[in-house]
């Protein structure tokens, strides 16, 4: 982005000549959560960036390669002293940034790091008093909320030329990078249509987002997390921007929610291959991901809500959180599937798939994580999941054709149909639509017995 970027303003006003670039670093793109959709909006992001950069007369260098070695030799070819960045808190970004920091400071160069990731400028900065990381939301967003703010920037008016004769490179097409597109109709990246986003959301939804943000049907909510995640709006932005009432107040939670993740992935590393809660490590029995695990991933389980979570994933690259919660309870709880299986095929296809965020999500509807509540907390009841948030059924009709003529009274529990009514509306369960492949209240019951004997 161009607006609100502290390393950009930092290098604009130390330097006469700045030269914005981009690495394409391969152990990321072809990593553990390789993913073509992703990867397609960061290429959506990164042109219109250039874009962005050329109208204010500068442009994007895009290279290609372990950044360590492609950011020093570009900074030899230019002749730079000095290097700004925006710092990350993933295990791989930090592995990646002591690297890459190793190789530029042997070639001489002076390193800056800055904020810009989260609304706080230092996500791992919070405390307890007892001067340990946060590993409970409800403390660490009280802390959360007397952390300072810095000045909300803009963006420059202009930008000085690349060097003469210094090769830019190309933004990659997806199939060149050995990827593939496998959502239909992802949103489109980059800062121009983030901006719109919020724009929109700031006029209008987030006034009732306290009571809208759970309504499925209604698809109320800001949408603006692949574009948070990607850097393509400032968060620190949108929180400043928010105004005063219940819906700003709960949209700023979320953004809290981002933070927290972030201060915990930070803090806690190996969380991101393993439980958070110690007593559960390698000792939960999980069930192997076999048919099951296909069927929900596929969207076919014969859980209507399910099923809809599913398929907007397949179809959008994105999914409404109370969605997410629904589909990782019934994977982790009703099926007893290793949560790790879920966050991998979620970050396979989410655009805006982030590690510590879907990882301290997926490790709390799990009951694995930061999350004190007792695991019963944690089943969903799908059915009245449906009731309470998608009421009319305007969600699960919308990505479960099949079941668009199903009356209301059956539409949460589609198998209870009498024969003669899925005859006439077109829906024969088993034939038109999966019988549900588990009892929801045999497996509560199972789960429970897996807990508690781990």
């Amino acid at each position: 982005r161009v607006h609100e970027h502290p390393a950009l303003w930092a290098a604009l006003a130390a330097h006469d000549s700045v030269v914005p670039v981009f690495c394409l670093d391969d152990r990321l793109l072809h990593g553990r959560h390789e993913s073509g959709p992703r990867t397609q909006f960061l290429l959506d992001s990164l042109a219109d960036l250039d874009g962005s950069l050329r109208e204010r007369g500068g442009g994007l260098v895009i290279r290609h390669g372990p950044p360590e070695r492609e950011l020093a030799e570009l900074a030899a070819e230019i002749g730079a002293d000095e290097v700004h960045f925006t710092g990350d808190v993933t295990p791989f970004a930090r592995d990646r940034g002591e690297r890459t920091h190793g190789a530029l400071e042997d070639a001489g160069l002076e390193l800056h790091g800055h904020p810009g990731l989260n609304v706080i400028d230092d996500v791992g900065a919070p405390r307890t008093q007892a001067g340990r990381p946060y590993t409970v939301f409800t403390p660490f967003h009280r802390s959360w909320e007397q952390e300072g703010r810095r000045e909300v920037l803009g963006a420059p008016r202009r930008m000085p030329a690349l060097p003469p004769g210094l090769s830019e490179g190309e933004i990659p097409s997806l199939a060149s990078l050995g990827l593939a597109q496998e959502v239909d109709q992802p949103p489109p990246g980059g800062e121009e249509e983030g901006r719109e986003r919020l724009e929109r959301f700031l006029a209008g939804d987030v006034s009732e987002y306290g009571q809208n943000h759970d309504a499925l049907g209604s698809d109320r909510t800001s949408r603006l997390s692949p574009y948070l995640h990607f850097g393509c709006v400032s968060p620190r932005e949108a929180e400043e921007r928010l105004g005063r009432g219940e819906g700003p107040a709960a949209f700023r939670r979320q953004l809290c929610w981002r933070d927290f993740y972030h201060h915990v992935l930070l803090h806690f590393p190996r969380n991101a291959n393993s439980e958070f809660q110690e007593r559960y490590r390698d000792r939960i029995e999980w069930s192997p991901a076999g048919q099951s695990f296909e069927a929900w991933c596929e969207g076919r389980t014969g859980f209507p809500l399910v099923d809809a979570g599913m398929r907007q994933l397949r179809r959008e690259g994105w999914m409404h959180n109370r969605a997410r919660l629904v589909v990782g309870s019934f994977l982790t709880k009703d099926l007893g599937i290793d949560w790790r299986c879920g966050e991998r095929f979620f970050m396979r296809l989410l655009v805006d798939g982030d590690e510590a965020n879907n990882n301290g999500n997926w490790q709390w509807i799990a009951s694995v994580g930061t999350d004190p509540q007792p695991v019963f907390k944690r089943i969903y009841n799908p059915a009245r999941q449906m009731e309470t948030h998608d009421p009319d059924a305007k969600y699960v009709r919308r990505h479960v054709p099949e079941l668009a003529e199903v009356p209301d009274r059956y539409i949460r529990e589609p198998w209870k149909m009498p024969l003669e009514v899925q005859r006439e509306v077109g829906c024969v369960i088993g034939a038109d639509y999966p019988e549900p492949i588990v009892d929801h209240l045999e497996a509560r019951r199972q789960a429970l017995d897996r807990y508690r004997t781990a």
